[in-house]
């Protein structure tokens, strides 16, 4: 199995673990909350819900008459089918979910490992997030030794396109820096928290890691949202 089938399996078990679906309502859900997922088509998603019915993690249901009209006019007859994760399924998934090695810091994977962090437990947050930290900035030593190399070499707007890779890097090591750290404080403040709190500490689903965000237009406003991770597009160096 190829690593990028590999990550369409795991993000369609984990958006599966929160409701049954239709096939063109994962499909969008792919297209819309997990955006490295744009360029799948119905064609690369079936073979994967097939495979993973295969294998005992998905059960094909029939759709209610509603359903099956939406889903008709949607996406035809194929849409009438509803996937649900079995129990087997829900046990693989949080296998994958367990999973810090280096495969969980690549661009493409650590940002699905990233979209369902509320699902993850806080030690193994941290693990993937520094993980992550660690490969990218080996990538940013490697990316400026190369410039230093190279730079008498380089046109003004190959030099630039270097500078703007290396700026992309630098932008998400700051970011995961400022994770990390979130997630130690709400670490910690549970474990000196009153004694019933400190038994919640590993419980998936914990959001209180993430930094509070405060718009810039109005300083001492409300929390704005939370941005995604980087684009790992934006890495042209890669």
């Amino acid at each position: 199995m190829s690593r990028r089938s590999g990550i369409l399996e795991f993000a369609v078990l984990g958006l599966l673990r929160e409701s049954p679906m239709h096939g063109y309502e994962l499909r969008k859900r792919l297209n819309t909350s997990l955006g490295i997922f744009r360029a799948f088509s119905y064609g690369t998603l079936y073979p994967c819900l097939k495979t993973l019915v295969a294998n005992g993690w998905l059960i094909e249901e029939p759709g209610s008459a509603l359903e099956d009209a939406l889903a008709a006019s949607l996406a035809g007859r194929r849409a009438k089918i509803v996937y649900r994760l079995t129990a087997e399924g829900k046990e693989h998934f949080e296998e994958l979910l367990s999973h810090t090695g280096p495969d969980a810091w690549e661009d493409e994977h650590f940002a699905a490992r990233f979209a369902f962090f509320g699902q993850t437990e806080r030690e193994v947050r941290m693990r993937v997030l520094e993980g992550r930290r660690s490969r990218l900035e080996e990538r940013l030593e490697k990316m400026r030794a190369s410039l230093v190399r190279t730079r008498e070499r380089l046109d003004d707007y190959t030099l630039e396109l270097q500078r703007h890779g290396m700026e992309s890097v630098e932008r998400e090591v700051r970011w995961l820096n400022e994770l990390i750290e979130s997630e130690r404080a709400g670490r910690d403040q549970r474990r000196s928290g009153p004694e019933g709190l400190a038994e919640q500490e590993d419980t998936p689903g914990e959001a209180d890691g993430l930094p509070r965000h405060r718009d810039a237009a109005s300083p001492g406003g409300t929390p704005s949202a939370r941005p995604g991770p980087p684009d790992p597009s934006a890495d042209t160096t890669k």
